[in-house]
């Protein structure tokens, strides 16, 4: 028995959730704690939001293709492999419902433009401040591997809900509620609407928000490193009308993906709680509080400026 084979069947659960969400937490932890173990030695943090990125991509495809894999481990599509697979859940019309499609690429795209820009930055800074108290502590270093794994999984909850069901099951819940009576939800359950327009609306105006503040303040340091302004902090586009644009642009864009999802408000809140409560905001503004909260062009700033939602 191979060791694919000994994992399907170790995660062979009742319901279609369990079969994936196991094995894809489980990775998601395994590929956290295999960037750490050489981390951890070495004492950087360099691949740190790069591994992330990565976690989030292996997921994703993991969440994708394990019903696939499980089809051909019992053997019904030995043969004819994927291609047979594709033709047979999707009646020529591709494997995957659309909306699994949709949220696996937004995923996709938006780990890949986070994690190299991160991982330029580090490249660039050579350091990263969250981890000078912690990364000479082997146990609280993987702390921070682990908390990124649950962020991982966490954050992925509407996308591996959505793709643990085949596209055959969301056919026949249209047509379940459309018989009960239910118009409505089988018009939602089957076509995309108004929730989902709005779902991709947000997720479209929190990435490309994230990308202008993220290059702006990259623009910006640039800038100072090269002595063109004397500026302590930015306070210009985005950042004249949020102290944590990027941040604003993180939380919308994960709301988008729950709202397409249409089955679990984890992603968002979890980011949300992240970064106001943990992470994000906190170590961000006690960092400038702490260097220029005497200076009063700070003080005006943070005053007129708001935490988090934009004002125009």
């Amino acid at each position: 028995m191979t060791l694919l084979q000994t994992l399907l069947r170790a995660t062979a659960f009742r319901t279609p959730l369990l079969r994936t969400l196991v094995p894809t937490v489980a990775l998601a932890y395994g590929i956290q704690t295999a960037v750490a173990i050489p981390s951890i030695a070495a004492q950087t943090e360099r691949f740190y939001d790069l591994s992330g990125s990565l976690t989030y991509l292996s997921c994703t495809a993991a969440s994708l293709f394990l019903p696939y894999l499980r089809a051909r481990a019992a053997g019904q599509f030995a043969s004819g492999g994927l291609s047979e697979y594709l033709a047979a859940t999707g009646a020529g019309q591709g494997a995957w419902w659309w909306r699994q499609a949709v949220l696996s690429a937004a995923v996709g795209v938006w780990a890949t433009r986070l994690g190299t820009y991160l991982f330029k930055r580090i490249s660039s800074d050579g350091h990263d401040s969250r981890f000078d108290k912690i990364r000479g502590s082997a146990s609280k270093f993987y702390v921070a591997f682990f908390a990124q794994a649950t962020w991982v999984s966490l954050c992925l909850l509407p996308v591996i809900a959505v793709n643990s069901l085949p596209r055959s099951a969301f056919a026949l819940t249209a047509s379940k509620l459309a018989t009960t009576g239910s118009t409505a939800a089988a018009v939602v359950a089957a076509s995309p609407y108004a929730t989902d327009i709005l779902g991709l609306f947000l997720f479209a105006f929190g990435l490309t928000f994230e990308i202008v503040a993220d290059r702006q303040k990259s623009q910006w340091s640039k800038e100072k490193k090269e002595k063109k302004h004397s500026e302590e902090f930015l306070t210009r586009g985005l950042w004249s009308k949020s102290r944590h644009p990027n941040y604003f642009g993180e939380i919308t864009l994960w709301t988008g993906i729950a709202v397409v999802g249409a089955m679990c408000a984890a992603s968002p809140a979890f980011v949300s709680f992240l970064l106001l409560k943990v992470s994000g905001v906190p170590l961000s503004e006690k960092k400038y509080d702490g260097k220029f909260g005497d200076r009063k062009d700070y003080k005006e700033w943070k005053e007129n400026t708001p935490m988090l939602i934009p004002k125009f």
